[in-house]
């Protein structure tokens, strides 16, 4: 028996490969699906079954393209409904694989046909759970995604969610190993573990969520509490996990378009497409095409464009190194934006060499703020800003910039930080979008800042300027 972990840092997500004898599961695929298709071929094995856990809010699933490609079963848990075949399994179900078997645990909650694979090995000793974003490694699948769709509240979902951990996973075994649908950072939950595998036994001690002693009432509270708004382009994911998509091929086909600046000028100026420049922030800093949007590939790409750009079918045109351009396509796609329609050919030095109007973000270091003179915005998130930060700053999260620009000085100058540069330079190209140019950028942000002789304080309550 074979079980590969497949972690996609900047979606913090987890898909898994299980061979036995010659057949495999894959249990919730990214949508790039060569590369389990080359695994298996490479083993000599046969793709049995497409494993999914539940219709996924953060990324979209490769479970049709992969089915379409290798002739494999989709499978869901109880209450799915697909425009796609699928075998929709009952609760207690068995699946064959190989000499192993796959349980499936109906475990709604998170959502309502939310479930766990238990794996039991040769033996039938149970080996280990695939939780989904039922048990996640800390804590559990945020009860708030399904409520529309299942005309239901929040509290409701956790409700079911407690029975579901209490009836299916926690009288497992606690040799069991967890393997969830996602790790720290992603949306899906609030307090992840760093680890991305783990025992049962541990997360009983680890998991304010199995806490033994813990009623139904203490855990709808403390699940539900300090949930933040879910991006809006979930729902947009639920439903093309649900009805199906184009496969990874046509849109990188209909993507990779490169364009001479003049066409790249005309299209953007003629579709209203949004121009996306990708490249390290320092390379934007320096020089970029004026009004174009920063989200660079080294961070936390995909996340953060579909809570800045939000509608997964705006059309977009992309500002990239040239090696950088197929993986852009990609990224986006795994987030249901398909409708890039090409690039800068030649990347910024050919919008240069034809004497195209460039823009730049002025840049401070640290240990030129002035205190208590430099008005200071930190575009951290609350938690962050709460643990640390420089007396005096202001708090507008990232997340919140778009609708609090009111609170931007508009005459006034500023400095702005997060905690490396990155986030604080998407921050910049979204003011500079709307007009601001009265600032700078903090370069190394906060975790620079803490290296000078800056006055540091503990959260209160932040300021209005």
């Amino acid at each position: 028996m074979i079980i590969e972990q497949i972690y996609t840092g900047c979606l913090a997500q987890g898909a898994y490969y299980i061979e036995s004898k010659g057949e495999v599961a894959i249990i919730d695929p990214l949508r790039e699906v060569q590369q389990y298709i080359d695994r298996a071929t490479k083993a000599g094995a046969t793709i049995k079954y497409i494993l999914e856990t539940h219709f996924h809010a953060d990324f979209v699933s490769g479970h049709v393209t992969l089915a379409e490609k290798t002739g494999a079963t989709i499978v869901y848990g109880p209450n799915a409904q697909t425009k796609f075949d699928a075998h929709i399994a009952k609760d207690g179900e068995i699946l064959s694989l190989g000499d192993i078997t796959i349980e499936v645990l109906h475990t709604p909650g998170h959502t309502m046909e939310s479930s766990t694979y238990l794996l039991r090995d040769s033996d039938g000793k149970e080996h280990a759970i695939f939780s989904g974003d039922t048990l996640f490694l800390g804590d559990v699948g945020r009860p708030d995604l399904a409520q529309k769709a299942n005309d239901i509240t929040q509290e409701d979902l956790a409700g079911i969610l407690y029975d579901s951990l209490r009836n299916k996973i926690m009288p497992l075994p606690d040799h069991t190993i967890v393997y969830p649908a996602h790790g720290a950072g992603s949306a899906c939950g609030k307090n992840m573990m760093r680890e991305t595998v783990d025992t049962l036994g541990n997360q009983k001690k680890m998991n304010y969520a199995l806490r033994s002693d813990m009623t139904k009432e203490e855990f709808i509270k403390e699940v539900t509490d300090g949930l933040l708004p879910p991006p809006d382009y979930f729902p947009l994911n639920v439903r093309m996990n649900k009805e199906g998509y184009d496969s990874i091929d046509t849109v990188l086909k209909s993507g990779n378009h490169g364009y001479n600046p003049t066409e790249f000028e005309v299209i953007a100026n003629e579709t209203g497409a949004v121009v996306l420049d990708v490249r390290h922030q320092n390379k934007f800093a320096h020089s970029h095409i004026p009004r174009s949007i920063f989200i660079g590939l080294n961070g936390s790409f995909a996340p953060w464009v579909g809570e800045l750009i939000k509608d997964v079918r705006q059309e977009i045109l992309l500002v990239a190194e040239s090696d950088q351009i197929e993986e852009a396509i990609i990224r986006l796609s795994r987030v249901g934006f398909d409708n890039v329609i090409g690039y800068l050919d030649g990347g910024i030095a050919a919008w240069i060499a034809a004497q195209k109007e460039v823009d730049s973000v002025d840049r401070i270091e640290p240990n030129e703020l002035r205190e208590n003179e430099d008005v200071l915005v930190d575009v951290r998130k609350v938690s962050e800003y709460a643990a640390e930060h420089v007396k005096g700053s202001f708090n507008i999260p990232l997340s919140e910039l778009v609708d609090r620009l009111s609170e931007v000085p508009k005459e006034q100058y500023f400095n702005m930080n997060c905690a490396g540069g990155y986030r604080s330079m998407i921050a910049a190209s979204i003011l500079k979008s709307k007009g601001y140019h009265n600032f700078k950028d903090v370069v190394g942000g906060f975790g620079k800042m803490k290296k000078f002789d800056l006055e540091f304080t503990e959260y209160v309550c932040p300021s209005t300027l």
